[in-house]
Parts: C-alpha cells; sequence; structure tokens
C-alpha cells in the first residue's frame, strides 16, 4: 500500500507549514488517475499523522478523470477502461485534462486566542 508512502510526505509537509500550530485538517484533492486510492488514503490517514497533524482528520475531494476531445471540441469524462478515444464519439485522444491530481489544497490550525 503505497498510499501511508503518501501520506507520509503529507503529513512531513504540513508539519512544516504548519510551523508548531496544531493541525485540526488536511484538505486533498485526488484525482481519479492519480494512481492513490480514496478507501487506502484514508485507511493509512491514522498510520501517517504524527506531531502537529497528530489528530488531524483527512478530507478528501475526488476528481474524475476527463479527457479533452478534439472533435467534440469540449472535455469529456471518461471511466478506468478508457480506450484512448473519446467515448462520446469515437475520435482518438489521449488529451487527460483532468484526473492526475494529487495535492495539498489547504489545512487547518488552530490559532491561539
Amino acid at each position: 500500500m503505497h498510499e501511508l508512502g503518501l501520506l507520509s510526505g503529507v503529513a512531513a509537509a504540513v508539519n512544516r507549514a504548519a510551523r508548531g500550530r496544531t493541525v485540526t485538517a488536511v484538505n486533498l484533492t485526488v484525482g481519479q488517475r492519480s494512481g492513490a486510492v480514496v478507501s487506502a488514503l484514508e485507511a493509512a490517514w491514522p498510520l501517517a499523522r504524527c506531531g502537529p497533524s497528530e489528530h488531524a482528520e483527512l478530507n478528501i475531494t475526488s476528481v474524475a478523470a476527463t479527457v479533452f476531445c478534439p472533435g467534440c471540441d469540449t472535455e469529456v469524462p471518461i471511466d478506468d477502461y478508457f480506450a484512448l478515444q473519446c467515448p462520446d464519439c469515437g475520435t482518438p485522444t489521449a488529451d487527460l485534462r483532468h484526473g492526475r491530481e494529487f495535492l495539498v489544497d489547504s489545512i487547518e490550525v488552530d490559532v491561539p486566542d
């Protein structure tokens, strides 16, 4: 499960950014084609969090995979069985526009009064 490794890196980066403040939440964006499995990320988070993020909750926003179709002149969603052609019109395309994301959108920290 490489999700634990990914989240260990996320926790380390979040802890540096928190500058000693307690992290209450970590907000991630994860694309359908990022290679990370959302349920595995959720299961691994309690093992990865440490230091200032030790009790932080993990919030994940999933991003569907889309490609740009030159035939339709638009972005179209694709499924896990994408065959390098537009699912609507059949035009060949490999122009993945969304779905590879794996990023920390924001963190929430406690601010002393």
